[in-house]
Protein backbone atom coordinates (compact mmCIF):
# COMPACT_ATOMS: atom_id res chain seq x y z
CA UNK A 1 0.00 0.00 0.00
CA UNK A 2 2.90 2.67 0.93
CA UNK A 3 4.28 1.66 -2.93
CA UNK A 4 0.87 2.64 -4.27
CA UNK A 5 0.95 5.83 -2.14
CA UNK A 6 4.66 6.75 -3.53
CA UNK A 7 3.67 6.16 -6.79
CA UNK A 8 0.68 8.78 -7.04
CA UNK A 9 3.27 11.29 -5.45
CA UNK A 10 5.74 10.14 -8.37
CA UNK A 11 2.75 10.36 -10.90
CA UNK A 12 1.68 13.51 -9.31
CA UNK A 13 -1.40 13.60 -12.22
CA UNK A 14 -4.17 11.31 -11.75
CA UNK A 15 -6.38 11.06 -14.77
CA UNK A 16 -10.03 10.58 -14.29
CA UNK A 17 -11.71 8.71 -17.04
CA UNK A 18 -14.51 8.35 -17.79
CA UNK A 19 -15.86 6.68 -21.25
CA UNK A 20 -19.09 5.52 -23.31
CA UNK A 21 -17.26 2.25 -23.71
CA UNK A 22 -15.11 -0.25 -22.44
CA UNK A 23 -13.42 -0.15 -25.55
CA UNK A 24 -12.92 3.42 -25.61
CA UNK A 25 -11.96 3.24 -21.72
CA UNK A 26 -9.16 1.36 -22.86
CA UNK A 27 -8.19 3.62 -26.09
CA UNK A 28 -8.24 6.29 -24.19
CA UNK A 29 -5.85 4.93 -21.30
CA UNK A 30 -3.53 3.80 -24.65
CA UNK A 31 -3.37 7.72 -25.56
CA UNK A 32 -2.98 8.73 -22.31
CA UNK A 33 0.18 6.41 -21.28
CA UNK A 34 1.33 7.62 -25.06
CA UNK A 35 1.25 11.06 -23.28
CA UNK A 36 3.59 10.50 -20.39
CA UNK A 37 0.58 10.03 -17.39
CA UNK A 38 1.70 7.29 -15.04
CA UNK A 39 -1.97 6.82 -12.85
CA UNK A 40 -5.00 6.46 -14.63
CA UNK A 41 -8.49 6.08 -12.50
CA UNK A 42 -11.35 4.65 -14.66
CA UNK A 43 -14.01 5.32 -13.32
CA UNK A 44 -17.64 2.91 -12.87
CA UNK A 45 -20.26 5.52 -14.68
CA UNK A 46 -18.47 3.67 -17.73
CA UNK A 47 -20.20 0.47 -18.98
CA UNK A 48 -18.31 -2.60 -18.25
CA UNK A 49 -15.87 -0.64 -16.15
CA UNK A 50 -14.50 -3.74 -14.39
CA UNK A 51 -13.34 -5.22 -18.00
CA UNK A 52 -12.03 -2.27 -19.57
CA UNK A 53 -9.60 -1.66 -16.00
CA UNK A 54 -8.68 -5.64 -17.17
CA UNK A 55 -7.41 -4.96 -20.38
CA UNK A 56 -5.62 -1.38 -19.45
CA UNK A 57 -3.88 -3.50 -16.97
CA UNK A 58 -2.84 -6.42 -19.05
CA UNK A 59 -1.96 -3.51 -21.82
CA UNK A 60 0.60 -1.91 -19.80
CA UNK A 61 1.44 -3.92 -16.79
CA UNK A 62 3.40 -2.46 -13.95
CA UNK A 63 3.94 0.89 -16.41
CA UNK A 64 0.86 2.81 -15.32
CA UNK A 65 -0.89 2.73 -11.93
CA UNK A 66 -4.74 1.82 -12.30
CA UNK A 67 -7.04 3.11 -10.14
CA UNK A 68 -11.50 2.30 -10.33
CA UNK A 69 -13.48 5.18 -9.50
CA UNK A 70 -16.89 6.55 -8.73
CA UNK A 71 -17.16 3.00 -6.93
CA UNK A 72 -21.03 2.88 -5.20
CA UNK A 73 -21.08 -0.84 -4.45
CA UNK A 74 -18.90 -3.33 -2.73
CA UNK A 75 -19.90 -5.81 -5.84
CA UNK A 76 -17.75 -3.19 -7.67
CA UNK A 77 -15.05 -3.07 -4.90
CA UNK A 78 -14.77 -6.56 -5.48
CA UNK A 79 -15.13 -6.87 -9.12
CA UNK A 80 -11.98 -3.85 -9.38
CA UNK A 81 -9.91 -5.95 -7.17
CA UNK A 82 -10.42 -8.70 -9.36
CA UNK A 83 -9.73 -6.88 -12.11
CA UNK A 84 -5.98 -5.74 -11.19
CA UNK A 85 -7.05 -2.36 -9.40
CA UNK A 86 -4.14 -0.44 -7.96
CA UNK A 87 -6.40 2.16 -5.78
CA UNK A 88 -10.19 1.86 -5.25
CA UNK A 89 -11.69 5.82 -4.88
CA UNK A 90 -15.25 6.69 -4.23
CA UNK A 91 -16.96 10.22 -5.09
CA UNK A 92 -17.99 10.15 -1.36
CA UNK A 93 -17.96 8.77 2.51
CA UNK A 94 -19.76 5.26 2.77
CA UNK A 95 -18.59 3.58 6.27
CA UNK A 96 -19.84 -0.26 4.58
CA UNK A 97 -18.29 0.59 1.22
CA UNK A 98 -14.93 1.68 2.93
CA UNK A 99 -15.05 -1.42 5.27
CA UNK A 100 -14.91 -3.58 2.04
CA UNK A 101 -12.32 -1.35 0.60
CA UNK A 102 -10.11 -1.38 3.57
CA UNK A 103 -10.72 -5.02 4.15
CA UNK A 104 -9.63 -5.45 -0.19
CA UNK A 105 -5.95 -5.16 0.92
CA UNK A 106 -5.88 -2.48 -2.06
CA UNK A 107 -5.27 1.13 -1.47
CA UNK A 108 -8.45 2.80 -0.69
CA UNK A 109 -9.28 6.71 -1.36
CA UNK A 110 -13.19 7.47 -0.38
CA UNK A 111 -14.01 10.84 -1.37
CA UNK A 112 -14.33 13.67 1.67
CA UNK A 113 -15.00 17.10 1.85
CA UNK A 114 -15.63 17.85 5.90
CA UNK A 115 -13.68 17.45 8.89
CA UNK A 116 -16.24 14.40 10.49
CA UNK A 117 -15.37 12.56 7.12
CA UNK A 118 -12.01 13.05 7.10
CA UNK A 119 -11.75 11.36 10.55
CA UNK A 120 -14.22 8.86 9.99
CA UNK A 121 -12.18 7.96 6.67
CA UNK A 122 -8.97 7.64 8.93
CA UNK A 123 -10.42 5.58 11.65
CA UNK A 124 -12.07 3.17 9.46
CA UNK A 125 -8.47 2.44 7.81
CA UNK A 126 -8.28 4.85 4.68
CA UNK A 127 -4.61 5.54 3.86
CA UNK A 128 -5.74 8.70 1.79
CA UNK A 129 -8.60 10.45 0.99
CA UNK A 130 -10.09 12.24 -2.12
CA UNK A 131 -11.41 16.21 -1.78
CA UNK A 132 -13.93 16.30 -3.84
CA UNK A 133 -15.38 18.87 -5.51
CA UNK A 134 -11.73 20.11 -4.96
CA UNK A 135 -12.72 23.37 -6.78
CA UNK A 136 -15.31 24.38 -4.68
CA UNK A 137 -13.21 23.73 -1.28
CA UNK A 138 -10.11 25.72 -2.32
CA UNK A 139 -6.56 25.18 -1.35
CA UNK A 140 -7.60 26.66 2.17
CA UNK A 141 -10.16 24.45 2.84
CA UNK A 142 -6.78 21.58 1.93
CA UNK A 143 -4.92 23.74 4.23
CA UNK A 144 -7.23 23.86 7.25
CA UNK A 145 -7.81 20.33 7.28
CA UNK A 146 -4.43 18.97 7.45
CA UNK A 147 -4.13 21.47 10.65
CA UNK A 148 -5.92 18.71 12.96
CA UNK A 149 -5.20 15.90 10.92
CA UNK A 150 -1.12 16.44 10.10
CA UNK A 151 0.29 14.61 7.60
CA UNK A 152 -3.34 13.56 6.04
CA UNK A 153 -2.80 12.20 2.47
CA UNK A 154 -5.07 14.23 -0.03
CA UNK A 155 -6.30 13.58 -3.67
CA UNK A 156 -7.97 16.84 -4.78
CA UNK A 157 -10.20 16.30 -7.54
CA UNK A 158 -12.98 18.16 -9.42
CA UNK A 159 -12.43 21.14 -11.72
CA UNK A 160 -8.56 21.77 -11.46
CA UNK A 161 -6.54 23.28 -14.28
CA UNK A 162 -3.44 22.85 -15.47
CA UNK A 163 -2.52 26.12 -14.08
CA UNK A 164 -3.84 24.69 -10.63
CA UNK A 165 -1.75 21.41 -10.13
CA UNK A 166 1.27 23.09 -8.78
CA UNK A 167 -0.55 25.05 -6.21
CA UNK A 168 -2.21 22.33 -4.79
CA UNK A 169 0.98 19.90 -4.68
CA UNK A 170 2.51 22.89 -3.30
CA UNK A 171 -0.05 23.23 -0.48
CA UNK A 172 0.44 19.51 0.17
CA UNK A 173 -1.14 17.14 -1.90
CA UNK A 174 -0.84 13.71 -2.94
CA UNK A 175 -1.59 13.81 -6.17
CA UNK A 176 -4.17 15.87 -8.33
CA UNK A 177 -7.00 14.03 -10.07
CA UNK A 178 -7.73 15.51 -13.01
CA UNK A 179 -10.97 14.82 -15.61
CA UNK A 180 -12.70 16.59 -18.17
CA UNK A 181 -9.58 19.13 -18.41
CA UNK A 182 -6.43 16.53 -18.91
CA UNK A 183 -8.62 14.36 -21.05
CA UNK A 184 -11.33 16.17 -23.19
CA UNK A 185 -14.94 14.27 -23.13
CA UNK A 186 -15.31 15.34 -26.52
CA UNK A 187 -11.83 13.74 -27.96
CA UNK A 188 -12.89 10.64 -26.19
CA UNK A 189 -16.13 10.28 -27.91
CA UNK A 190 -14.53 11.50 -31.33
CA UNK A 191 -12.24 8.78 -31.01
CA UNK A 192 -9.54 11.16 -31.65
CA UNK A 193 -6.84 9.54 -29.96
CA UNK A 194 -3.90 11.51 -31.30
CA UNK A 195 -5.57 14.58 -30.39
CA UNK A 196 -6.13 13.09 -26.81
CA UNK A 197 -2.32 12.34 -26.08
CA UNK A 198 -1.27 16.09 -27.60
CA UNK A 199 -3.93 17.53 -25.23
CA UNK A 200 -3.10 15.53 -22.59
CA UNK A 201 0.48 16.10 -23.11
CA UNK A 202 0.04 19.72 -23.10
CA UNK A 203 -1.46 19.61 -19.60
CA UNK A 204 1.17 17.66 -18.33
CA UNK A 205 3.53 20.36 -19.59
CA UNK A 206 1.43 23.05 -18.39
CA UNK A 207 0.72 21.24 -14.79
CA UNK A 208 4.54 21.19 -14.49
CA UNK A 209 5.64 24.21 -15.54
Amino acid sequence: MPDVLDGLRRARVVAVLRADSADAAVRSADALVAAGVRAIELTYTTPDAADALRSVRARHGDDVLIGAGTIRTVAQVHASVDAGADFLVTPHLAPALLEAMVASGTSAIPGVFTPSEVAQALDAGAPAVKLFPAATAGLGHLAALRGPFPGLQVMPTGGIGAADVRSWLDAGALAVGVGGELCPGALVRAGRWQELTGAARAFLDEAAA
